[in-house]
């Protein structure tokens, strides 16, 4: 399995109240929102979070023609190899890669300027000392996510580090400063906060919200797969997050498991927007999880946000079934099987979900769901989520499958442990590279 152990005994997804478990009061209350540097809660942004998005369609993106099978081998691929290539802290089991500018040529499309006008952010002025460091939440080329506390209010936060040198070197300056330029943009009830950030002469610092009940991809693990109800209920929270995303025409690009954290009450927040790009129209950049990816990036055809419906397919699939729907250990055979075979479903996969992700999971964009002219409320309408009320679940009154277990605000129990080294965090020294990160 490429995401999954098959050692792990199968575990229940607890179902308690909030501030419940096994009838045992918890000790744990979530605190309010408040910037690291504030005591008091700060005015909520100028944005509305509680109504649907409009539905958004790509109607520009030609529909891909079904590979031949002949000839798929002589397809001109290039070698990339997710452990040999960048990716954005934390490393996940689902290998996130960016194909390097040297094996893909520029981009033809420049990326525009991000508008910040729709979200009003208060005025956050970081620094490293504000921060008490504690221990690491995930790993990546780059650099660490670290657990920090703030010496200011005493609450908690994941403070993402990453260093300028290799950033530099590899390559991806632009996609760096992409990812902080989306963050300021976008608010959410099941998108990450972002709180702001900094630098010094070795590091890039984003200083992010603490979600203490660990990834989707940890549940899942331990339960094997989910039922069609809790299935559904992720799913449809990941769906308007990305239906959200979609609206401010930015196209997220590395959904799974890994990428969706569960918060103090159980619901999801997308975290890892390193992938994430302002897309008005088309892009044709390689990048995503092997087994995550569409046709039409394989293909390097032009692309655009119907590439995350495929990704929402297999997330769904993969929950359903507790394996995604194409996998191989050769890289190349896991492009050929996307291209050329439809997915095999298993019995677990009912009648109902398996006609949604066929929907999904097509390589025709003139028939998959999310890319027609009801966007993304062709996958909303669908008989698999009749039972679930999208207005309900967008306000968070939907009660979650599972909550985590936790102790105080900087519980770290559904992470997994990492070694801590020393790291020279905030060291004065030549910074050769400070003017390409203007923002930070």
């Amino acid at each position: 399995m490429f995401h999954l152990s098959n050692n792990l005994a199968a575990t229940s997804i607890s179902t308690h109240v909030f501030g419940y478990r096994d009838d045992i009061r918890d000790n744990y209350v979530e605190p309010p929102a408040i910037a690291p540097t504030e005591t008091e809660l700060t005015k909520p942004v100028n944005i509305n979070q509680n109504t649907l998005p409009n539905p958004t369609a790509t109607t520009n993106v030609q529909s891909i023609k079904e590979p031949d099978a002949k000839k798929s081998n002589t397809t001109h691929y290039s070698p990339f190899y997710p452990e040999q290539l960048p990716s954005t802290p934390p490393k996940t089991p689902g290998g996130s890669f960016l194909l390097s500018s040297a094996q893909a040529s520029a981009d033809p499309t420049s990326p525009a300027e991000i508008d910040h006008s729709d979200v009003t952010r208060p005025h956050c002025e970081l620094k490293l000392t504000h921060f008490k460091l504690e221990r690491t939440l995930g790993t990546g080329s780059f650099g660490r996510v670290h657990l920090v506390q703030s010496k200011i209010n005493n609450r908690f936060y994941a403070l993402k580090v990453l260093k300028k040198a290799e950033i530099v070197q590899l390559k991806q300056v632009e996609h760096t400063n992409n990812e902080r330029a989306i963050l300021t943009k976008v608010q959410h009830p099941f998108i990450v906060n972002f709180w702001g950030s900094f630098q010094d002469s070795l590091n890039l610092y984003m200083v992010l919200d603490y979600v203490p009940g660990g990834e989707l991809f940890s549940l899942l693990r331990k339960s094997k797969k989910f039922t069609n109800d809790v299935a559904r209920f992720y799913a449809g929270e990941v769906l308007l997050a990305i239906a959200y995303l979609h609206s401010k025409d930015i196209i997220y690009r590395d959904l799974k498991p890994e990428n969706v954290l569960l918060d103090a009450h159980g619901h999801v927040k997308i975290t890892d927007f390193g992938f994430a790009k302002l897309v008005p129209d088309i892009t044709w950049t390689l990048c995503g999880t092997p087994d995550y990816l569409a046709p039409e990036i394989i293909q390097t055809k032009g692309y655009s946000k119907a590439a995350d419906y495929w990704a929402f397919g297999v997330l769904v699939y993969e929950m359903l079934a507790g394996y995604p729907p194409y996998y191989d250990d050769n890289q190349f055979k896991l492009y050929e099987k996307i291209l050329t075979t439809a997915p095999k479903y298993p019995s677990s996969i009912d009648a109902t979900a398996r006609d949604l992700l066929k929907h999904l999971l097509t390589t025709d964009l003139t028939h998959r769901y999310g890319n027609l002219k009801n966007g993304y409320r062709d996958i909303t309408d669908h008989k698999w989520f009749a039972s679930l009320d999208f207005n309900l679940l967008l306000q968070r009154k939907i009660r979650p499958p599972h909550i985590p277990h936790l102790k105080g605000e900087g519980d770290t129990s559904n992470f997994d442990k990492y070694n801590e080294e020393i790291y020279p965090y905030g060291l004065q020294q030549d910074d050769p590279y400070r003017d390409q990160f203007p923002e930070f």
